[in-house]
């Protein structure tokens, strides 16, 4: 909803604007990531007054302090094209990723059609886009959808990785 987007966004410009923190995990609640959109904000006249998930990808990715997914469960339309705003992803073993709108007739419309194959390649990304398949975390890492996947806590693996980097 665009609740939870505008919440996201200022929780992201708060973290940018405080000197003590380094860098930021986004992960979703009670073991999954998200399902992406409710495709019934789309024809709101809400939307139309507010910028929404695109815009807060952009933001994502022009955050200078690394950003890392925590992708549990799914991560799925919309809940994907937040994770490739990211600079790094980290995958439970068990997640699943996809681009699912085609199966209701519509495109990625969070820039995912344009985010996707510059990280994967197009025949990959044109394989996920056109079918709406759901792909597994193991396959997400060779493809290069996400950079690690781990059987234990996602979070915790994502802030080793926010260390790193």
């Amino acid at each position: 909803s665009f609740t939870v987007i505008e919440a996201l966004e200022d929780g992201l410009k708060r973290a940018t604007a405080d000197p003590s923190v380094k860098a930021v995990v986004i992960c979703g609640e009670n073991g999954k990531f998200s399902a992406g959109v409710d495709i019934h904000t789309f024809s709101s006249a809400e939307e139309t007054r507010r910028a929404g998930l695109p815009a807060f990808i952009s933001v994502i990715e022009s955050t200078e302090k690394p950003v890392v997914a925590a992708i549990e469960g799914i991560a799925l339309g919309g809940g994907l094209e937040v994770t490739l705003g990211c600079h790094y992803r980290v995958a439970h073993v068990q997640a699943r990723l996809g681009l699912p709108e085609v199966t209701l007739g519509l495109l990625p419309a969070a820039q995912g059609s344009q985010r996707l194959p510059r990280l994967i390649g197009l025949p990959a990304a044109l394989d996920m886009i056109t079918t709406g398949k759901h792909i597994p975390a193991a396959e997400a890492l060779k493809l290069g959808l996400v950079d690690e996947v781990v059987e234990g806590d996602t979070v915790e693996a994502a802030i080793r990785l926010a260390n790193k980097v």
